[in-house]
Formats: structure tokens, C-alpha cells, sequence
């Protein structure tokens, strides 16, 4: 399968639409082998330095400086960081189920549609949207989306993809005791 990379894009913004809506044939617009891995690490490369960027362009247009965000550079690294512990953590528990086969199918679906929700989190912001309205919309498209990559793309039991979502949680609150403590006294601005 070799598509130009607009073809790829609209292709898996198609795909992250019918994973939201939940169709059977959600993969089938996905690129699920070595290459598409690789397209989907670049767009989810994107949306991390977008979304890393996007607080100092922000603050500089409403002429606010806060000494509370991290630097772009951090921000980008902590991100890496808490992904690959994790994918680790995800990696594990597909393991354990013996479907490791499903991990980069499961990166590439995920690393798409965390690009457009992304985007979709930037169009709410733009739009003056609450940020508590705004937290609670895209936390919900994020649980729905993991819930049916799970689901459709790896092709997860009810129970594994419970077990799969908790692993990842593990993974996620594991690195964030990591990165929290690497960050430098008042990083945060406490």
C-alpha cells in the first residue's frame, strides 16, 4: 500500500472518524504495517511540538507570560517519555494475552488519532469553547477511541481491553511519578 501522505492523512482521518463511531471497517483506512508506524509516529511528532509550542504563541498574543508552563523542549520530552513508558506497560499486557501482534496496529491507530484529536482540542480552544467543557468533550473521544482500537484494530475480548486500558493507566501514572521527579523544585510554578 503506497499512498501519498495526503492520501494517508485523509485516509486515517477517516479511520479515526469510524473508530469514534465505532465501524467494524475502521482499519481498513489505516496503514497498519512497519511503514504506516512511521507515518503515524511523524503526525503524532506533530501534534506533541504543536501542542508544546501552542501555550507560548498563546500567551504571546494575549501578552502574558507564565513562568508556570514548561518550556517547549520539556514539554516534548515529557510526552516521549510518559508514551514510551506507556506503550511499554501496553506492550506488556498484550504480551500477556499472547497479542503482541497487535501492537503496532494498535500504535498506528492511536498515534492518528491523537493528531486529530489534537486538532479537534485546538478548533475548541479557537471556538472560546470552556475549558471544562472542553476536558470533559475530548477525555471522552480519547476513552471512546482507545476503547475501540482495542476493539476493532487489535481485536481485543471485553476483558483484555479492560485490562489493556488499565495497563496503560498504570503506565501513565508510572511515568509521571518518573518525570515528576526529574523535574527541577517549582518547574510548575508551586
Amino acid at each position: 500500500m503506497n499512498k501519498s501522505n495526503i492520501q494517508e492523512l485523509i485516509d486515517a482521518g477517516r479511520g479515526s472518524v469510524a473508530l469514534l463511531m465505532g465501524r467494524r471497517n475502521a482499519g481498513e483506512y489505516f496503514d497498519l504495517g512497519l511503514r504506516g508506524l512511521v507515518g503515524s509516529f511523524i503526525v503524532f511528532l506533530v501534534a506533541i511540538t504543536f501542542n508544546a509550542f501552542l501555550p507560548a504563541i498563546m500567551g504571546a498574543q494575549a501578552g502574558i507570560e507564565n513562568p508556570a508552563v514548561l518550556t517547549p523542549t520539556s514539554a516534548i520530552l515529557m510526552v516521549i517519555t510518559l508514551f514510551a513508558i506507556q506503550t511499554a506497560f501496553g506492550a506488556l499486557a498484550l504480551r500477556q494475552f499472547g497479542r503482541l501482534d497487535g501492537l503496532v496496529p494498535y500504535l498506528v491507530a492511536d498515534n492518528w488519532a491523537t493528531f486529530y484529536i489534537t486538532a479537534l482540542s485546538v478548533v475548541l480552544m479557537f471556538l472560546n469553547v470552556s475549558p471544562e467543557v472542553s476536558i470533559l468533550m475530548v477525555g471522552a473521544i480519547v476513552l471512546i477511541s482507545k476503547i475501540n482500537i482495542a476493539r476493532l484494530i487489535v481485536t481485543l475480548k471485553p476483558m483484555q481491553i479492560a485490562m489493556f486500558l488499565i495497563a496503560q493507566v498504570v503506565g501513565v501514572l508510572v511515568g509521571l511519578m518518573i518525570v515528576g521527579s526529574m523535574l527541577p523544585e517549582g518547574a510548575l510554578g508551586q
